[in-house]
């Protein structure tokens, strides 16, 4: 399930709320055990992606680095790169 979790940080363009709540709902399901919870734990599941979602914001606003912004597509041929050379593949 986290494979999905992204790095968010020092992206141009940044990091957009709908990036942000699915890194969030990701990891809401990985430490839950559970894809879709039950209509018993919907409210906790949801506040619990809602506090995550907003921590991870907060976060990503408060960090500093002096490095460039990252590129997404440069970032994406890299691992399009690397899966070629482990697997074989054309990712």
């Amino acid at each position: 399930m986290c494979r999905n979790i992204r790095r968010l940080h020092n992206y141009a363009p940044p990091a957009t709320p709908e990036e942000v709540h699915d890194a969030a709902l990701q990891y809401v399901r990985k430490i839950s055990g559970t894809a879709r919870p039950s209509e018993a734990n919907r409210e906790a599941f949801d506040r619990a992606v809602a506090a995550v979602a907003a921590a991870t914001e907060e976060l990503l606003a408060d960090l500093v680095t002096s490095a460039p912004p990252r590129s997404r597509e440069e970032d994406a041929a890299r691992a399009a790169e690397r899966a070629r050379q482990r697997y074989g593949t054309a990712g």
